[in-house]
């Protein structure tokens, strides 16, 4: 099959764009006009390709919640590259480490005195926006399978695999995304979250693809300046994890903000409390309210809950995208019957080809075309998913094992609990005991002890911790493997 620059995605991306597309940068006020953004893509390929690239070279892209970062990932995915995106903490971390293991050839930051290390591995470097390159160059023609993308894993564990993501799987799941939402040509979407994240890409993608706009806040730890931006830019949609609407809750002035404009909430990237959807429903009733669930290795989405399912369907993750199967696979393997629980396995045109460079890994992941998300869960007779809980995600207490997601979603329904997370320490008696680790509602007294007086009775509890936040890696993903260090230095509330 010979190759076509149709299967582009960034080429398709910038087709699409229409008299509404922008990319604004909230903080400065700059835009990046609709006329504007096309030849900026293709300037930030032909910066690429003037180092001396060839189709498939790996560049590390330093995300950082700017149009620059945007355009460069954009521009590497034109160019018919392949886009590394990490955060700029990540990129300090290990980024040596991560060029070294995918051979990446170059690296662009937004400044220039970024990653000396990058000379020392003899990586091409590129920093800001390229002006003298050409802007008239066609997006490079590719395969739907070519590898567009290695997207960093980030799960609760905080140890970052790179998931091999295809032109095809962009399409494919970008579209979903937007007829799951109803995108339409004039949304402009509030993004706080990383390029380097699935979520906050897949954000981008719909909004642009759409011929919409984007807006960037990287100010999100005073959340009344990006609930200020959304008025004043006219943002259409706010998406966020977990941790992003407990600050809008319980730190921000989001009571009495205006928010006219606001047509949509977008939620995944764990858990949220019914409750907290429910205010979040109640404080600005004219925005629907998307609850969703996906993994990196599908691209980004896989399952949304309609609005109008909030009500009846409370704590369920919702209905597949539409061009995706799934299974829910009990201990034997066999399809489980509706309402009971199994590891969900997806498929369909969004799902990755497997992770780079770990070939076990993969094969235990991927099977025969199913991603194995590893996540528990039952579908209804309706046909909606529940996650209960990760098959690495128990406790065994007395030989018994629970879900930490039962068992958070039962501390999450006490009075003035706004956020829980658990693990496990050793217990002389019943093996493992519970370690619970609570963030309070402002005014809530007592609230260790009730919780330990309103625990089952076979959930042995070693200890209730209030604590001011959970820990979070950079896409706000919940650190488990962080609760068991603080754990073993823990300091008794109750």
């Amino acid at each position: 099959m010979t190759p076509t620059a149709r299967w582009n995605f960034a080429g398709r991306l910038v087709e699409r764009l229409g008299g509404n597309s922008q990319l604004i940068d909230a903080p400065t006020g700059e835009v990046v006009t609709a006329a504007e953004l096309p030849a900026a893509v293709a300037r930030f390929a032909a910066a690429f390709s003037s180092l001396g690239l060839r189709f498939g070279d790996r560049i590390l892209i330093a995300c950082n919640l700017s149009p620059e970062s945007s355009l460069a990932y954009l521009g590497a995915l034109f160019g018919g590259f392949v886009a590394v995106p990490l955060t700029e903490s990540a990129l300090a971390a290990s980024g040596e480490t991560l060029a070294l293991k995918t051979g990446a050839r170059a690296l662009w930051t937004e400044w220039a005195n970024r990653c000396d290390w990058a000379e020392r591995i003899g990586l091409a470097r590129i920093s800001g926006r390229p002006s003298a390159h050409p802007a008239g160059i066609a997006p490079a023609p590719c395969h739907e399978d070519d590898l567009a993308a290695l997207m960093a894993t980030s799960g609760s564990t905080g140890a970052p695999r790179l998931v091999k993501v295809s032109h095809g799987n962009l399409i494919a799941n970008t579209e979903a995304i937007i007829r799951s939402q109803r995108l339409g040509a004039d949304e402009r979407g509030m993004l706080i979250l990383p390029v380097s994240y699935c979520f906050g890409a897949s954000v981008l993608h719909t909004h642009l693809y759409q011929g919409g706009s984007v807006v960037f806040d990287s100010r999100f730890m005073f959340p009344d300046k990006v609930l200020h931006a959304i008025g004043r830019y006219g943002c259409t949609t706010f998406a966020g994890v977990p941790t992003a609407y407990s600050i809008l809750l319980r730190r921000s002035n989001i009571r009495i903000i205006p928010l006219a404009p606001l047509r949509r909430f977008l939620q995944a990237g764990g858990a949220l409390t019914v409750e907290s959807v429910r205010q979040m429903r109640e404080i600005v009733p004219h925005a629907e309210f998307f609850v969703m669930y996906g993994q990196t290795e599908a691209t980004s989405r896989i399952s949304c809950l309609p609005p109008d399912r909030l009500a009846d369907k409370a704590g369920s993750v919702g209905l597949p995208l539409d061009n995706l199967a799934v299974r829910v696979v009990d201990s034997a393997g066999e399809e489980a019957a509706p309402g009971q629980s199994g590891e969900l396995w997806v498929s369909g045109k969004s799902i990755s080809a497997g992770y780079y460079d770990e070939p076990e890994e993969t094969e235990h992941k991927f099977r025969d075309g199913w991603l194995l998300t590893g996540d528990i869960a039952a579908r209804d007779r309706d046909g909606f998913l529940w996650i209960t809980g990760r098959k690495s995600e128990f406790i065994k207490i007395r030989g018994i094992r629970v879900g930490f997601a039962e068992i958070e979603a039962r501390i999450a329904a006490f009075p003035g609990v706004a956020e829980c997370a658990a693990t496990a320490v050793p217990h002389v008696e019943a093996g493992e005991a519970l370690a619970l680790y609570v963030v309070a509602t402002e005014g809530a007294s007592d609230l260790a002890a009730s919780i330990r007086r309103g625990l089952p009775s076979e959930w042995t509890c070693d200890s209730v911790n209030l604590v001011e936040e959970l820990p979070r890696n950079s896409h706000g993903k919940l650190m488990r493997s962080k609760l068991a260090e603080m754990a073993c230095r823990r300091t008794r509330f109750a």
